[in-house]
């Protein structure tokens, strides 16, 4: 099986389930994620937008989300936006599950697998902005293939994202961020938008903080923000 293959089946993440679910967690599973999920198996509407039930402005996709911190922040802050959230880990999506039913928001939609197959199935030069934020940095240099910013997944959000739209990625690990940073400025459709050192040493101002992003400042690592902008 090729490396392409091997990342397609789950290789750019590792475990899926965790602790135990709640009893209120795996009911959601049941009620509340099958009206929520975006069904990739079929033909993807021309404009995403027409996933959610109100009009949105635009739509936005988070690859990765965690415990659904940022997504949640961004959608409750952002009404008119849709978002795409993609989360193959179970406990994280039982943690977004339950704060978009206390919030009774409207304006997400998730993915419970693979952030490539929603990548691909997304028409071509419809969504304005990807966050990747604090992805699995696998730092032992043997799985560094399995890496999310790769060759192919850069063509993934160049062809999804609209000229003009932004790839948001964020990570603790220097050696992932100098990765990401090498990979998207040698590649022709994206340009780094940093200006000033600050740039990248802070979080561009609507942040929402995520509990890695707080683990790694406890621990000591300081993280990196970098923003490039489709061309």
């Amino acid at each position: 099986m090729s490396d392409e293959q091997n990342q397609r089946h789950g290789a750019f993440f590792g475990r899926r389930i965790g602790h135990p679910l709640r009893a209120r967690q795996a009911g959601l599973f049941e009620t509340l994620l099958p009206r929520l999920a975006v069904d990739v198996s079929k033909p993807a509407p021309e404009n995403p937008g027409t996933l959610f039930p109100s009009a949105v402005d635009d739509v936005h996709v988070e690859i990765g989300f965690g415990g659904a911190e940022h997504l949640m922040g961004r959608a409750t802050a952002n009404p008119r936006i849709g978002f795409i959230g993609a989360e193959p880990f179970v406990n994280g999506m039982a943690k977004a599950l339950a704060a978009i039913d206390d919030a009774k928001l409207t304006n997400v939609r998730l993915h419970h697998a693979d952030a490539v197959e929603l990548l691909d199935w997304l028409p071509a030069a419809s969504i304005g902005r990807i966050d990747l934020l604090y992805p699995d940095p696998w730092p032992k240099r043997r799985h560094w293939k399995r890496r999310f910013v790769t060759e192919g997944n850069i063509a993934r959000l160049a062809r999804a994202l609209r000229p003009g739209g932004e790839f948001r990625f964020a990570s603790d690990w220097p050696n992932y961020a100098e990765w990401a940073l090498a990979r998207l400025t040698h590649a022709e459709d994206f340009m780094w938008t940093a200006a000033r050192a600050d740039d990248w040493r802070k979080p561009w101002p609507e942040f929402s903080g995520t509990r890695y992003e707080a683990k790694a400042k406890r621990e000591g690592r300081v993280p990196c923000y970098l923003i490039f902008r489709r061309r």
